[in-house]
């Protein structure tokens, strides 16, 4: 029981256990000792906190990172020890009194250099990577399902696919089908004119 003697007034002024403290404790506090938000004058008290912590995630510390600094580095051992091995593909100097032989693109541009070896310029390198990538653009304004799985995504698949293939047949018949001056051949007839 609480005694008798002490006035209410002297009751606000006792010091209240922090943990302890009621509803009727908190409105007797000053304003200046009331908690608030930073950005609002919501009460601490009104924020709906959540205590349980979600049990299907993983910290990124260690374990993220640590695998993450093993890849990079297993990758950056390969590549010095490829660096180490092979030698760049450097050519003659440059000299005005040969024309060299036309050149093949870098194997990221032969598609793009295949095409315009088969269309017009406008065609090969405007229309129809523009019209790809449009289409490649609008993919998921088409395809509105929101799941993740690979059996309810097949429109998006297939676009996907299809864009990866063509890109892919180019690279390939321009890498291991032309020859010297960007000529058609068989690779079996003369061998592979290859170079990265």
């Amino acid at each position: 029981m609480t005694d008798p003697t002490i006035t209410p007034e002297r009751r606000s002024v006792q010091p209240v256990d922090p943990g302890r403290r009621t509803e009727i404790d908190k409105q007797r506090l000053p304003m200046s000792a009331r908690p608030y938000r930073l950005l609002a004058l919501v009460k601490q008290d009104a924020v709906v906190r959540v205590q349980k912590e979600p049990d299907d995630t993983v910290m990124t510390w260690p374990h993220l990172l640590t695998i993450e600094f093993m890849a990079a580095t297993l990758m950056s051992v390969f590549l010095l020890i490829m660096g180490l091995i092979m030698n760049a593909p450097l050519e003659d100097l440059a000299n005005g009194n040969v024309t060299p032989a036309v050149a093949k693109a870098p194997w990221y541009f032969l598609g793009l250099q295949e095409l315009l070896k088969m269309f017009h310029p406008m065609v090969a390198g405007v229309t129809i990577p523009g019209v790809a990538l449009g289409v490649l653009a609008i993919t998921p304004y088409i395809d509105k399902n929101p799941s993740n799985k690979p059996t309810d995504r097949r429109f998006a698949i297939v676009m996907m696919t299809m864009f990866l293939m063509m890109w892919a047949v180019l690279v390939i018949i321009g890498s291991f089908f032309r020859g010297e001056g960007f000529n058609f051949v068989f690779p079996w007839n003369k061998g592979i004119f290859f170079e990265l």
